[in-house]
């Protein structure tokens, strides 16, 4: 199966996907095999609520929408110009995915089909519904995809290579179990934002998509905020106002109240507004419904200690004032180039001897 008709086949799969918005279901009459898949496709969405109670409608599709807008021919062809890609040199690659958010493991098993392996797919039990259902629509527009994808319950076995995502514990586990085979392990990791006390209330507002999507609960969420010491979180607060629909969901709502709970006990001072609180930390890593905060004195300082603690952040937003940082309201609208932990999946694949 050479490239194109890989590329190909995940641009019908876009297709297929852009049928499902937020703002409604539209049948396209153009889009393959819609006769054995549509209504099927909106089962899936419709019960995914019932599988894990954070996948809202409204988070998956949220996530069905992001990965329709990427599964575009020019956008894959600009991802993968840059890379020399053969069809001579499959392998076959173990993924073991997190469960986090609704396909959160989408973007390595794109990654693994696009640069022409084979994937065992190790899925976590709170993300099992979508993909494999997506799967057999890929290779009904693709029957090769059938000799290339699999599916494992068990440990893994007869493997090249390993992508592995998951806690610090499990990465203990992952680097001992396949350190003697090419290897991603992936720990935990945060997102964070740095505000100067510039921004402005839709600056803020946006801020908030980057923290509530998905309930806060992927690594590309914001869950730390650095802040100028003397700062006034009076407008952050009222930028804020806008996602308070988010306490009617109760899994939300219990773990609002158990940690607003947990550090009252403890006597520790808060910020709230009853649906988000702000707890002063140095960690950066923060419970649903919580936002960590710290304060800066300068720049300079802060940037440094940005980079002596890379290794545990995913992603920056800014408004321009640290290298390499994301414009507020766009951690979740990652190009496909943006890569996880920041090593790049593709170049990995292309050199598995």
């Amino acid at each position: 199966m050479v490239l194109n008709n890989r590329i190909k086949a995940f641009e019908e799969l876009g297709k297929f996907l852009n049928q499902f918005k937020p703002t409604g279901y539209e049948k396209v009459n153009t889009v393959l095999h819609n006769d054995l898949f549509f209504e099927k496709m909106i089962q899936k969405i419709e019960s995914a609520e019932h599988h894990n109670g954070w996948f809202t409608k409204e988070n998956v599709l949220f996530s069905v929408t992001q990965w329709a807008e990427a599964l575009t021919t020019s956008r894959l062809n600009n991802w993968l110009q840059q890379y020399t890609i053969t069809d001579t040199n499959t392998k076959t690659i173990g993924v073991i995915m997190a469960g986090n958010i609704p396909l959160v493991g989408f973007h390595d098993f794109l990654s693994v089909l696009i640069s022409g392996h084979k994937i065992i797919v190790k899925q976590s039990s709170n993300d099992n519904q979508l993909l494999p259902f997506l799967v057999s629509y890929l290779e009904m527009v693709e029957a090769n995809f059938k000799n290339y994808i699999s599916f494992s319950k068990d440990k893994l076995t007869n493997f090249d290579a390993v992508i592995a995502t998951g806690s610090n514990n499990t990465a203990r586990y992952f680097e001992y179990y396949f350190g003697n085979v090419p290897h991603i392990i992936r720990k935990n990791r945060n997102s964070i934002a740095v505000l100067t006390g510039n921004e402005t209330k839709e600056q803020l507002h946006a801020l908030g998509e980057d923290i509530f999507r998905y309930f806060g609960l992927g690594c590309r969420n914001v869950s730390k905020i650095f802040v100028p010491k003397g700062y006034d979180f009076d407008l952050f607060f009222k930028s804020m106002y806008a996602y308070n629909d988010i306490i009617k969901g109760a899994k939300y709502a219990n773990n609002y109240d158990y940690n607003k709970a947990v550090y009252l006990m403890s006597n520790y001072k808060l910020l709230e507004n009853g649906f988000l609180m702000l707890k002063e930390d140095t960690s950066y890593g923060s419970p649903i419904a919580t936002l960590f905060y710290e304060t800066y004195d300068s720049h300079s300082e802060l940037t440094k200690k940005l980079e002596a603690d890379k290794e545990k952040i995913q992603c920056v937003v800014s408004n321009g004032s640290i290298e390499n940082s994301v414009d507020f309201g766009s951690t979740q609208r990652p190009e496909l180039s943006d890569y996880a932990d920041g090593i790049d999946i593709i170049e990995f694949l292309t050199k598995i001897n």
